[in-house]
């Protein structure tokens, strides 16, 4: 037996999509990224996504853009740093009948933009944090010349002068360096 899927504001249901081609604009709360991210960002505000969806029979191509303001840590000092984000989509939605969605296949290029949904619904907060992940940067910096922190005392070199010696000398050099005394 399966669950019913009820409805929500987070779920585009393709059932209310009537004509062949239809505007979907809806705006969603940070809040409702935070469970999905995963410490990797936060949302600042809200999440705006403007969606031309054309439908083909079963099929629905989702067109349009997310934006956002999302909240990021800085890789080199830590400090929490806003980034606007504007990711353009082009996906293929596909229905998930016969398990075509669950199993494990071979997929060409042209197959990355396409995905598959349940129920005749797609989860918009599932497909924002997808399209999110992929933009993020593998560092994220709050500024080019973000200077980081220190590996003597820890502070913020882009906040505070640090006054700490940082000569570290290569231990397996001491036998040498002991001769060189000599």
């Amino acid at each position: 037996v399966e669950a019913e899927v009820v409805p929500t504001l987070t779920n585009l249901d393709l059932q209310d999509i009537q004509e062949a081609r239809q505007r979907v604009c809806r705006t969603f709360p940070g809040t409702a990224f935070s469970s999905q991210a995963e410490g990797q960002y936060g949302v600042s505000d809200t999440v705006t996504i403007d969606l031309d969806v054309r439908k083909d029979g079963r099929k629905f191509r989702l067109v349009g853009a997310f934006e956002a303001q999302l909240e990021l840590g800085c890789c080199r000092c830590l400090e929490a740093f806003s980034w606007p984000v504007s990711v353009d989509v082009d996906l293929l939605y596909l229905p998930a009948s016969d398990g075509m969605g669950e199993r494990d296949v071979q997929i060409e290029e042209s197959d990355l933009s396409t995905a598959f949904y349940h129920d005749e619904q797609i989860d918009l907060v599932q497909l924002v944090d997808e399209q999110f992940q992929l933009t993020l940067p593998m560092k994220p910096l709050c500024r080019r010349d973000c200077r980081g922190l220190c590996a003597v005392c820890g502070g913020n070199r882009n906040a505070t002068e640090c006054k700490c010696v940082e000569i570290w000398e290569d231990p397996r050099l001491d036998v040498l360096r002991s001769l060189l005394k000599q």
